[in-house]
């Protein structure tokens, strides 16, 4: 098993980051197996969908939508309730298949990282089994 850090600037309280090539860069050449995307904070996650611009504004616009901003119990700490909920719905992880090296996504798919406490700093894990 191989395992690397990579680390995302984002930009916004709520947006979604196409991080598919860094995910490319971090697989040893030649593994086959499956690699595991991950996310260490309870405030993002990982989804495997279409990279596409309008679909990702819409992905945030849904995500919006669904949990509102305020309201929670959590709120009395933080203020970021929404976030946590809005991460919790994501998930934290994608598993993908790798052959010889190579990501077996389909031809739409891309690796995205849901930012929904931002604007921050993150760090995920490639974590490739070989």
């Amino acid at each position: 098993m191989s395992a690397q850090s990579l680390t995302v600037e984002t930009t916004q309280r709520l947006e979604v980051t196409d991080v598919t090539d860094q995910v490319r860069a971090a697989i040893p050449e030649g593994a086959t197996g499956t690699v595991t995307v991950f996310s260490n904070h309870t405030t993002t996650g990982i989804t495997v969908n279409e990279g596409e611009e309008r679909l990702l504004n819409d992905f945030e616009s849904a995500l919006d939508s669904l949990v509102p901003d305020s309201g929670w119990e959590h709120d009395q700490i933080d203020a970021n309730a929404d976030s946590h909920i809005r991460a919790m719905l994501v998930g934290p992880s994608e598993t993908i298949p790798v052959a010889d090296g190579k990501l077996q996504l389909g031809t739409w798919q891309s690796v995205l990282l849901v930012e929904c406490d931002g604007p921050r700093t993150r760090t995920i894990q490639v974590l490739s089994s070989e």
